[in-house]
């Protein structure tokens, strides 16, 4: 039964390979773009994608040019090639800025950016485009029916810069880089400050510090406790209510004395 299906599915492929191939050979455009419509309202984008690059340049300038480039876009952004559905919105919206259409062709172009964002251990960047886009789109379009879904993406898309900002400073913490996680939680907190996790970030702030502390040289150990200390004093003064605070007071004792001892020792060699 399952080859026989498999068998029926190749054929089908097959005369639709050699139908829009037989489209594509005939020099008659109407024709051609006749056939794509049908593609395309047969939702099959493939084809119809094709033959809408088929006829992109003959009928540009007429009638149909504009729905012929939403189409095309439409193509590629429900085949999910999000990566040439984002541009084609881009060119639609600039071609024709007073469309009907370019609200939702600027729309999808932010949310193809959106659709793009990776995995949160890799590199960001379509993130913050889509962040940026879809921020500007609400600027720009303040009673569109997206508004909603676009402040909802903007958030889930921030959560994950947040989580990988939290990521980052965590690996640079485990594998013994302790002032770059400390920078790293610093930053974090910077952008994120008014996060629920915000206590979080402190705290690898000090858990760094204190680390950095420890493995640092005599001779700068002093003021990297001072440091600590420092970042203590903050965390109590941003996050009074914090249930972390037992163990801030923990690390605010390990430098009080470890700074003890230092300034004892300091104070025995200076005595000789």
């Amino acid at each position: 039964m399952k080859s026989r299906l498999l068998i029926i599915c190749i054929a089908a492929f097959l005369v639709s390979c050699t139908n829009i191939n037989k489209i594509l050979k005939s020099s008659d455009y109407n024709y051609k773009l006749q056939q794509a419509d049908k593609f395309f309202a047969a939702k099959k984008y493939n084809q119809a994608q094709l033959l809408y690059e088929d006829v992109f340049p003959v009928f540009k300038g007429s009638p149909e040019f504009e729905r012929i480039y939403l189409n095309w876009a439409y193509c590629h952004y429900y085949q999910k090639d999000y990566l040439n559905a984002e541009n084609i919105f881009k060119g639609f919206a600039e071609s024709f800025p007073n469309s009907k259409s370019t609200e939702e062709a600027e729309y999808l172009r932010a949310y193809s950016f959106y659709k793009q964002s990776p995995r949160v251990e890799l590199d960001q960047t379509p993130t913050y485009k889509a962040i940026t886009f879809l921020q500007t789109f609400m600027q720009k379009y303040p009673t569109s029916p997206h508004h909603r879904e676009a402040s909802d993406i903007i958030a889930s898309l921030e959560d994950k810069l947040e989580l990988k900002g939290y990521k980052a400073a965590e690996l640079y913490y485990d594998l013994g880089y302790y002032n770059a996680a400390a920078v790293s939680a610093s930053e974090l907190l910077f952008e994120f400050f008014d996060s629920d996790k915000a206590d979080q970030y402190k705290l690898m702030v000090i858990k760094s510090r204190i680390k950095y502390a420890d493995n640092s040289i005599a001779d700068r150990q002093l003021e990297r406790y001072d440091q600590v200390l420092n970042e203590c004093a903050d965390f109590y003064d941003r996050y009074p209510d914090s249930p972390l605070g037992k163990e801030v007071d923990r690390f605010k004792k390990q430098a009080e004395n470890n700074l003890k001892t230092l300034r004892n020792e300091q104070t025995e060699k200076d005595a000789e």
